[in-house]
C-alpha cells in the first residue's frame, strides 16, 4: 500500500474480480463552431473508454481509459489486462502495478497504461461502495465541498470573432478562468480583450512548436498576461527545453498530459522545468499514481493541475482526489454541449463550480443504456 493511502482493511471474504468489460464511446459534441482538428482530422466526438469491473459478490465499479485510440485501448482491456486481474482481489492496491510491470515490454506509455488507467480507477470505486465512503475519504478525508472548473475551450483554428465570441460565452456561464487551443498571439489577444483583465487565461498549443520557435512564438503571447503556457514544445519530454523556455520569456509552463509515466514528473520537477504538472488519470495508470503525483509535487511547491477534460469516471476520480489534496486547483472541463455526458448528472457546474458527490465510490454509475447507444 502506498503512503497516504488507506483503501480499505484487507479481510478474508474481499471480493475477486470476475469480469471485466470496456465500452468505447463516440460522443458527438457541439462547440458553437466548425469543428476542430484533430491528429489531421476535423474532430466531431469527444472519444473514451468505459471500464466495468464486476465482482464475484456484486459490487460493480467504474474506470475510465484515455479513448481517443480506443480500438488499442480496448485490446488491452480485453487481451492483456483483463486476463492478469480476472481472480484477484479488489482490496490489493498493487494489483495495477503489478500488471503493468508484467506487461512492460508492451510500453511503458500508451495503450496498455491507459487500460490499467481504467481498472485501478474502477477498483477505487468499489473500495469505496464496499467502505460506504466516497473516495476522497479513502485517500485521508475531504478538504472542500467545492471546486472551481475552468472552461477548456476547443480549438476555433484562430477565427478571432469565434474566440472572443466563445470567450463571451463562457464568461456568461460563470466560468472564469479560461483556457484556449490557439496557436497564434492575435488569437490569444482577442481572448484577453474579451476577458478583460482580471480572468485567468490558460493556452494549450500541444507541442506546437520547436524549442527555437517556441521562444519568439511565447514570447509574443506574453502581453496577454498568460497564467501559463501549456505544452509548448515538442517533444514534450524535453525538459531541458522547456526550462530555458521558461527562463528566457518568464512566462509559467504546464506540462504532463502526455507523460508516459509517473516517473516522468519526478523527472520534470527536478529539471525545474514546470510551474503546473497536469497528470492525467485516464493515461498515467488511474487514480493511485495520480495521488502520489499530487503528493511530490505538494512538497516540490509546485501546483498539481490535474489535466480532465472528459467527462466520464475518470473525471470523477479526479474531483475526488481534487476534494482530499491540501493543495487548491482548478478542474478542467471541455466547454462544449455533449449529446451524451456520462456522469454529468452527478456533478452539475453550477456558475463555474463543482459541488463533490457525496455517494460512495466515485459518486455515481454512468447510465448503461445510454452507454449502449453510444457505443462503438
Amino acid at each position: 500500500m502506498r503512503a497516504g493511502v488507506s483503501p480499505m482493511g484487507k479481510t478474508m471474504n474481499a471480493p475477486r474480480i470476475a469480469d471485466i468489460a470496456a465500452f468505447a464511446l463516440r460522443i458527438p459534441f457541439d462547440h458553437w463552431a466548425p469543428p476542430p482538428t484533430f491528429a489531421g482530422r476535423p474532430r466531431t466526438t469527444l472519444d473514451t473508454v468505459l471500464v466495468r469491473v464486476t465482482t464475484d459478490q456484486g459490487p460493480v465499479g467504474w474506470g475510465e481509459a484515455y479513448g481517443s485510440f480506443w480500438p488499442a485501448v480496448v485490446a488491452a482491456i480485453d487481451h492483456w489486462v483483463a486476463p492478469f486481474a480476472v481472480g484477484q482481489r479488489v482490496d490489493d492496491v498493487g494489483l495495477p502495478a503489478r500488471i503493468e510491470r508484467i506487461l512492460h515490454n508492451l510500453g511503458r506509455a500508451g495503450a496498455t497504461i491507459h487500460a490499467i488507467s481504467g481498472l485501478d480507477i474502477a477498483l477505487w470505486d468499489i473500495r469505496g461502495k464496499l467502505a460506504g465512503v466516497p473516495v476522497s475519504t479513502l485517500l485521508g478525508g475531504r478538504k472542500r465541498n467545492r471546486i472551481v472548473a475552468y472552461a477548456s475551450l476547443l480549438s476555433y483554428n484562430g477565427d478571432l470573432d469565434s474566440v472572443r465570441r466563445i470567450v463571451d460565452r463562457a464568461l456568461g456561464a460563470g466560468f472564469q478562468p479560461i483556457k484556449l487551443h490557439e496557436r497564434t498571439a492575435d488569437a490569444v489577444a482577442a481572448a484577453r480583450a474579451a476577458a478583460g483583465p482580471n480572468v485567468s487565461l490558460m493556452v494549450d498549443t500541444n507541442c506546437a512548436w520547436s524549442p527555437a520557435e517556441a521562444v519568439d512564438a511565447v514570447t509574443e503571447m506574453a502581453s496577454s498576461d498568460l497564467l501559463w503556457i501549456e505544452e509548448p514544445i515538442w517533444p514534450p519530454e524535453d525538459f531541458a527545453s522547456l526550462a530555458a523556455l521558461r527562463q528566457t520569456t518568464g512566462v509559467p509552463t504546464a506540462i504532463g498530459e502526455n507523460a508516459g509515466n509517473a516517473l516522468d514528473f519526478k523527472k520534470m520537477l527536478a529539471a525545474d522545468c514546470v510551474d503546473y504538472v497536469q497528470p492525467s488519470a485516464i493515461k498515467i495508470g488511474g487514480l493511485t499514481p495520480l495521488w502520489d503525483i499530487c503528493t511530490v509535487s505538494g512538497a516540490a511547491e509546485t501546483t498539481s493541475a490535474h489535466h480532465s477534460p472528459f467527462s466520464g469516471p475518470g473525471y470523477l476520480g479526479t474531483i475526488q482526489v481534487l476534494a482530499a489534496t491540501v493543495q487548491t486547483a482548478a478542474l478542467d472541463r471541455f466547454y462544449c454541449d455533449l449529446a451524451f455526458d456520462p456522469c454529468g448528472s452527478f456533478v452539475p457546474i453550477g456558475r463555474g463550480f463543482i459541488d463533490v458527490p457525496e455517494g460512495p465510490g466515485l459518486g455515481g454509475d454512468p447510465d448503461i443504456g445510454l452507454i449502449d447507444q453510444y457505443r462503438v
